[in-house]
C-alpha cells in the first residue's frame, strides 16, 4: 500500500514525473543526507590513509572515532543551520555555512585532542586524518548541492510544458547585467535569455554570464538574425527619444517590447515576473524628467492640515499619494465617489502605513456639508481637484457641470475665506481656453470667479489656478479607452483623423500642481509646458503595434466623427493672454485679465439658480454671457452663438 502511494506521488495519469512539483526537502532529510556524506568522507579518508605509513591512534577504535567526529559535525550543523536553505536554490551564504560548520568541527576535535593529550598523555585523533576529513566532507556536501541545483535547473527547462519566449536584453550596463542574472537564476520564468544587445563599439566583452553580446548598428536586423521574440528594456535608463527609436526598430522586426523599472524601483513584495510588463504608451512620451523644488515644497507642507477635493479621482488620488511622502499633519480626502474613495483608503493603508489621513464622503455642491467639514478640521491648504470632466456627458447635462464645477468652487472659496485658509490651489484644464463645450466653459467660469475674488478687499487666502491638458491614464481618458478596445479585438475608435491633444503623465502633472501652489502670490493662472501635441490617430496606431498586432489588419481603426463640444486641438492660452516665465522651466504664468468680482458673482449666482430649474439651454446662454469666448462646436447649443438678425437664411 505504501509503495503504491509513493508511485502515485511520482506519477500522474499522463505518466509524467511530478518530482519538479515538490516544494523542498524536509530539513531532517537534508541533515540526514549531510551526515551520510560526512560518513562517506570519513570512510574515504580511512581508505586513503590505510595503505600509507601513517598509523591511526588506538585510544578509540575507528568506528568510535567516526561516531565522535560525526556527532560534533551534527552539532555544528545545528549551530550554523546549514540545513535551513533550499538545496536547489543554494547561494554563497549556504556555502559559507558549510565552511564554518566544517572548520569548527575540526577545530573542536583538534582542541579536544590537545586537551586529552595534555592530561592523559595520548592522542585520540590523527591530525592528518582530521584535515583530510574536513576537505573531503566539505567537498562531498558542496558537490551534492551543486549537483542538485544544476540538475533541478536542467530538468525545469527540459520539463517545461510551454516553450519559453526567446528574449534579448538591451544594454550591457551593470543594471542590465543584474537583470540578466536574475532571469538566468529564476528558472520558472517564461523567458529564455539569448544575450545582450549593445551599440557600444568600445565594448570588448563578447560574453556576459555565459551569454553572447551582440554589437549592432541596425537593431532591427540583429533581432531578426538572432530570431528574438521579445526584447527587455530597462525604460528608466533611456530618454523618450531613445526609447522611441528602440521601439520603432523592434516593431519593424515584429518583436514584443517588455519593460522593467530600474532595480531601485522594484517592488520588493513582488517577484521578478511581476516586474516585467509590456511597454506602455506612457513610457514613450518624449519628455525630459521634471525636477521640483522639493525643499521648498516640503517646508510649505510641514505639519499642515490639507484638504484634497476629488481626492479619489485620477489627479486627486495622485496628489494624495505624493502628499503621503511629506510630513503633513493630516490630509483630508473628500470625494462623492464611495467605491473609489474606499479603494484609495485601502491602498494608502497598505502602501503608506504611517501616513495620517482621513476620508470624507461628501458633495462639494452641498454647502451645509462643507460647513460641517470645515468646522471639524482647521485646514491650512486646499487642493481643489473635484470636477466633472467628460465633455459629451456634460454637454447633455449642463446643470450638473454648474453644480460641481461652478457651485462647488464657489462654496469652497467661501469656506476658504471664512476659515482663513492659507492657499487654495484649483486644478483647471486647457479646455477652459476658448471653450467649445459646456465643461470647458464651466471650468473657465470657476477660474474667473477665484481670480476676481483674489482682488477683493481683506482676502487673505491665496487663490491659485493651475491649467494643463490631458493626463495619460486618467479615468475615462483615451489611453485606457484604447486599451479596452484593443483587448476586445477592436475596432479602436478615433473621432477625427486630424485631432491632436497635449498629454502629461499623472505624476508629473500633480508634481507641477503642487510646485505651482508653493510659488503663487494669489490670483495667478499657471500653465504648464505640455511638450509637443500628439496626433490621436498616431497614438492609436502605436498602441495597437505595442500590443503585438497590426493596425487596420488585426485591429481596425475607425473614424467616428467629432463628439458634441469636441474640437480638433486644445489651447493653453486664449488670444488675450500672454505668459511670463517663472523660476521653474516647466511652469509659466498666464496674464489673463481678472474681471470685476461683483459682476462675475452675480452672473454665477444667476447661472446656479437657473441650473436648479434644469433649464439647460438658458444655463448655456448665461455661460456664454459670462464667458464671451465660449463658442459651441458640433453641439446643439451652437445655435445660441448665431445672432438672431443673421439667423435668417437667404433663399
Amino acid at each position: 500500500m505504501k509503495f503504491s502511494k509513493i508511485v502515485d506521488k511520482l506519477y500522474t495519469g499522463d505518466n509524467k514525473l511530478r518530482l519538479l512539483d515538490q516544494r523542498y526537502l524536509p530539513r531532517w532529510i537534508v541533515i540526514l543526507l549531510d551526515i551520510l556524506l560526512c560518513a562517506a568522507a570519513f570512510v574515504a579518508m580511512y581508505f586513503i590513509l590505510k595503505d600509507t605509513r601513517i598509523n591511526f591512534h588506538e585510544v578509540l577504535s575507528i568506528p568510535q572515532q567516526a561516531l565522535g567526529i560525526l556527532a560534533v559535525n551534527l552539532l555544528y550543523f545545528y549551530v550554523f543551520k546549514s540545513y535551513s536553505g533550499i538545496i536547489r536554490h543554494s547561494t554563497f551564504t549556504d556555502i559559507i555555512k558549510l565552511i564554518f560548520s566544517s572548520l569548527t568541527t575540526v577545530a573542536t576535535v583538534f582542541i579536544f585532542n590537545f586537551i586529552y593529550e595534555y592530561f592523559i598523555g595520548a592522542r585520540i585523533f590523527l591530525t592528518t586524518s582530521l584535515l583530510l576529513y574536513m576537505l573531503i566532507s566539505f567537498t562531498f556536501m558542496l558537490f551534492f548541492r551543486i549537483t542538485v541545483k544544476e540538475s533541478y535547473s536542467f530538468l525545469k527547462q527540459v520539463a517545461g510544458n510551454e516553450e519559453k519566449k526567446r528574449i534579448a536584453i538591451i544594454g550591457v550596463e551593470d543594471h542590465t547585467i543584474s537583470l540578466g542574472a536574475a532571469l538566468l537564476t529564476e528558472s520558472y520564468l517564461p523567458y529564455s535569455l539569448l544575450g545582450f544587445i549593445t551599440q557600444n563599439k568600445l565594448s570588448k566583452q563578447h560574453q556576459i554570464l555565459g551569454k553572447p553580446v551582440f554589437k549592432t548598428t541596425n537593431l532591427t536586423k540583429t533581432l531578426q538574425e538572432i530570431e528574438a521574440e521579445a526584447v527587455l528594456l530597462m525604460s528608466d535608463a533611456y530618454s523618450g527619444k531613445e526609447k522611441n527609436e528602440i521601439v520603432e526598430s523592434c516593431l519593424k522586426a515584429g518583436v514584443e517590447i517588455l519593460s522593467v523599472p530600474s532595480l531601485e524601483k522594484w517592488n520588493k513584495k513582488e517577484d521578478i515576473q511581476n516586474q516585467i510588463k509590456p511597454l506602455q504608451i506612457e513610457d514613450l512620451l518624449e519628455r525630459s524628467p521634471i525636477a521640483i523644488d522639493d525643499s521648498e515644497l516640503r517646508k510649505d507642507l510641514e505639519n499642515k492640515i490639507v484638504l484634497v477635493t476629488g481626492g479619489a479621482g485620477s489627479i486627486g488620488s495622485e496628489i494624495v499619494n505624493q502628499l503621503a511622502t511629506y510630513n503633513t499633519k493630516l490630509v483630508v480626502i473628500l470625494d462623492q465617489a464611495e467605491s473609489a474613495l474606499h479603494e484609495l483608503e485601502l491602498s494608502l493603508r497598505l502602501n503608506h502605513p504611517n501616513f495620517q489621513f482621513i476620508t470624507e464622503l461628501a458633495d462639494i455642491s452641498n454647502m451645509y456639508r462643507l460647513e460641517l467639514i470645515f468646522s471639524k478640521y482647521k485646514f491650512n491648504l486646499i487642493y481643489h481637484a473635484a470636477a466633472y470632466k467628460h465633455v459629451p456627458l456634460i454637454e447633455r447635462n449642463p446643470h450638473e457641470a454648474v453644480y460641481v464645477n461652478i457651485l462647488g468652487t464657489v462654496n469652497l472659496s467661501f469656506q476658504a475665506l471664512q476659515n482663513n485658509i492659507e492657499r487654495f490651489v484649483m486644478v483647471s484644464t486647457d479646455k477652459a481656453v476658448n471653450p467649445t463645450n459646456v465643461m470647458g466653459a464651466s471650468k473657465r467660469a470657476a477660474e474667473m470667479y477665484v481670480q476676481a475674488l483674489q482682488n477683493e478687499k481683506n482676502v487673505r487666502t491665496k487663490f491659485i489656478t493651475t491649467r494643463f491638458g490631458n493626463v495619460l491614464g486618467s479615468n475615462g481618458s483615451v489611453i485606457p479607452h484604447f486599451k479596452k478596445q484593443i483587448a476586445q479585438g477592436g475596432p479602436v475608435t478615433v473621432t477625427h483623423k486630424d485631432i491632436i491633444r497635449y498629454f502629461m503623465t499623472i505624476p508629473e502633472a500633480c508634481q507641477l500642481v503642487m510646485q505651482a501652489g508653493t510659488m503663487g502670490n494669489g490670483g495667478e493662472i499657471y500653465v504648464f509646458d505640455m511638450g509637443e501635441p500628439v496626433k490621436i490617430i498616431d497614438l492609436a496606431e502605436r498602441m495597437v503595434k505595442l500590443s503585438g498586432l497590426e493596425p487596420y489588419v488585426d485591429i481596425d481603426i475607425k473614424i467616428t466623427g467629432l463628439r458634441p463640444g469636441e474640437k480638433l486641438y486644445e489651447e493653453l492660452l486664449n488670444d488675450t493672454s500672454t505668459v511670463h516665465p517663472t523660476h521653474h522651466p516647466k511652469i509659466m504664468i498666464s496674464t489673463v485679465p481678472a474681471g470685476n468680482f461683483v459682476t462675475i458673482k452675480e452672473c454665477a449666482e444667476k447661472i446656479i439658480r437657473t441650473a436648479t430649474k434644469y433649464e439647460d439651454e438658458k444655463v448655456v446662454r448665461l455661460l456664454k454671457e459670462l464667458v464671451p469666448e465660449f463658442k459651441s462646436e458640433n453641439s446643439a447649443f451652437a445655435a445660441l452663438d448665431v445672432p438672431k438678425k443673421k439667423a435668417i437664411t437667404k433663399i
